[in-house]
Parts: structure tokens; sequence; C-alpha cells
């Protein structure tokens, strides 16, 4: 099967710790099909780091990737973001569409990017899945023309992927057919990710010895880290002894630093800037507790990976993480006396939850079963017509 990608979530020279959940995915699905990737990249971006070859193509993981510049105008006419995207990427994918005569086309963010691969599948006369991972519909489709260009692309599409059941239901609402709808959990790579020993772990990072309260992600709003921060000032005001360590990086950075610097909190909360994804298992070992306080989220790969190496986890109760956590796990979003009891109390009695965990190669074969099955259906209809 030839399957053509659409999506911003990709690593890119740019972006390199970008989205490495398609990555991972990506690369499963391409060892057993053919793969083709246009992962478009901000202006904004490259300007400040042009690329030696721009739109050179590139093989990655067993699969071609090209990283057209997606030109538009930042923080103004978000409603026009969709067309700006199409306009960057057209050339690109009618281009694929000639060279690599795909059988499906899947789309990954619902706007703008599914909007986008829409009007472009509907002209090429080919079949569209879109996969939505949380914030695409639970944040970004509230305002008025977003929203409908949001519900235009996820309901014109054959088929939409949504990372956890409370995401596929959000569909279900916005109008997307229950039949057209499926569900497909991020995997882990249980290679890399498995237990370890916390001593030696702390040693390669050069940690102290206080109980380490860790959070990898993104530096973004839609993390509350503001709440984890003052969730830290609580704990140090009840002379808890910890270390607090930010893994990531995001727009946030530096009102981040203000915050700490401001709660006096210097000495137990440091940001770290990313790391690359061989580095994580030995952050995730070395922590007592990774703490996740997002006000939105999908299935957080984050959490997945901390489980499949023993480590306690505290997250909010949103999104999909109530169907990958037990309730003892869980606090209410934006609450930082709740989420300050709950990593003092797992600090004090740790509590790991072990489920079976997905492997890429099992939600690669979830993915591509889909895809077949929209492929194959769309020959039918063209040999019936």
């Amino acid at each position: 099967m030839r399957v053509l990608i659409v999506t911003n979530l990709y690593p890119s020279r740019w972006q390199p710790h970008r989205a490495e959940f398609n990555r991972q995915q990506f690369a499963a699905l391409a060892a057993w099909h053919q793969v083709r990737l246009i992962a478009p990249v901000a202006w904004t971006k490259q300007w400040r780091q042009p690329a030696e070859h721009e739109g050179q193509l590139l093989l990655r993981d067993g699969l071609t990737v090209e990283h057209p510049c997606y030109v538009y105008p930042p923080k103004v006419l978000r409603s026009w973001h969709g067309r700006f995207f199409l306009s960057s990427i057209k050339s690109s994918f009618e281009r694929a569409v000639e060279e690599f005569r795909p059988e499906v086309v899947l789309a990954s963010w619902a706007y703008p990017d599914a909007w986008a691969a829409m009007k472009l599948t509907q002209a090429a006369g080919l079949p569209l899945v879109v996969k939505v991972h949380g914030s695409d519909l639970l944040l970004m489709a509230n305002d008025g023309e977003r929203r409908r260009q949001t519900i235009e692309a996820i309901t014109g599409a054959d088929a939409v992927i949504a990372v956890s059941r409370q995401l596929a239901g959000r569909a279900a609402e916005l109008g997307v057919d229950p039949a057209r709808l499926n569900v497909v959990y991020n995997g882990v790579d249980t290679e890399l990710f498995q237990p370890g020993s916390a001593d030696v772990a702390r040693e390669k990072l050069k940690l102290s010895s206080e109980p380490l309260v860790l959070f990898v992600g993104n530096l973004a709003p839609v993390k509350s880290l503001d709440t984890l921060i003052s969730a830290c000032s609580l704990l140090r005001d009840r002379n808890l002894r910890f270390q607090c360590r930010l893994i990531g990086h995001g727009a946030l950075r530096r009102d981040l630093t203000r915050q700490i610097q401001s709660a006096r909190l210097t000495k137990f909360v440091q940001l770290h800037g990313p790391c690359h994804l061989h580095q994580l298992p030995d952050w995730y070992r070395a922590a007592n507790v990774l703490v996740l306080p997002s006000v939105s989220e999908g299935v957080p790969n984050v959490i997945l990976e901390a489980q499949a190496c023993g480590t306690p986890v505290v997250a909010s109760r949103v999104g999909g993480i109530p169907e990958i956590l037990d309730d003892s796990c869980l606090v209410a979003a934006k609450d930082p006396i709740a989420l300050a009891d709950a990593i003092e109390r797992t600090l004090n009695c740790p509590n790991v939850v072990r489920r079976p965990l997905t492997s890429w190669t099992q939600s690669a074969a979830h993915l591509a079963g889909i895809l077949s099955e929209v492929a194959q259906s769309t020959l039918v209809q063209r040999a019936a017509a």
C-alpha cells in the first residue's frame, strides 16, 4: 500500500524533537508499506536557519520526507491559515501524486493540515483519513471560522482516527459518523523504555539525592505549568525534600523562568530544555514521579513511556488520560493544592500501576488496517461507478 501523509507534526532539522510519536508510528508503518510524507515547516523557523537544499526529498526511517515552507502571517488571520497551508503544500502534494501515486492520504492534525489535505484530495480524487490528537478538537475548534473548517475537515474525511475514546466521542459530537470513527492508541518503544536502576540514571544525569519530580513536554499554555510551579511552592512551604526538573522547550520558557524566580524556587525547579528520545529513559528511571498538569490532552506518550519505565505518574483528569491511569493518579486541572497533595502522597508512597502496553508495531498495524480498508473501499466504488 502506498500512503501519502500530510502533517506539521514531524521532526525536522529546525525542530528535531517535534512530535516523536508521529515519527515512531510512521516509521513502523513504513516497515511494511510505502510511505511518503509532506511535513511543512513554518517560515518563522526556516528563515532563522536556512536549509542548504530547501525542498529536497529526504530519506528517514524508511520513508521519503519533504519539508516545504509554510508561509502564513503569525498570530493574525488564523481563519485563513488553512488556505495558507494549502497554498504552501500544493506543489509538493501534486508532485507526490504524480510521482508516488498514493492509494490513500493520511492527514495528522485537524486544522489546518486536514482541511488543506481535504481540498487537495478532493481535487485529486483520492481518499482521505484524518488523525486527530487532542487539542486540535478540544481547544482549537472553539472559534467561529476555524471551528467551521475543522468540522468540515473531519466530517469530509473517509475515516477519522482518534488517539483516545474520549476524543472519538468529541469527534462524534462535532458531526463525524460513528461508523467512520476509529480509536488507535499510540505505542511505546518497549525496547527503549524499560525499568532500570534509578541510582545509575541519577549518576548519569548528575542529579542530587533529593526526590525528583519530573515534567516532560512542550512549554505551552495547554500544559498548565504555572499550576505545577505553584504546587512546588506549596511543597517547599511544607518543608518537603524534592527537586523538580522540566524537560522540553516552547514559547513559555521566559515566562516560566520569571515565575520560578518570583516564587523563589530556583533551588527547587529548573528548566533543562529538550532532550533526545534516547535520553528520556534515564530521566524516567531517575524520577520519583512524572507530573503532567495539562488542561487538555489526548493520550500523552510521556505517560506511556513513564509507565514502561516503572515510574509513578500524577496527571490531570482530562482528555484520554483517565483511559490509561487509575483514578488514584488523577487530579483536577488547574488545582495546585490537589496537585501538591498528590505529588507528596506519591513521593511518600509510590504507586505504579502496570498495564499492558501497545508497541509501535501494533499501533502502526492497526493504523494500516484502517488505511487499507479505506483504500480498498475507494477502489470498489470506482469499479462500480
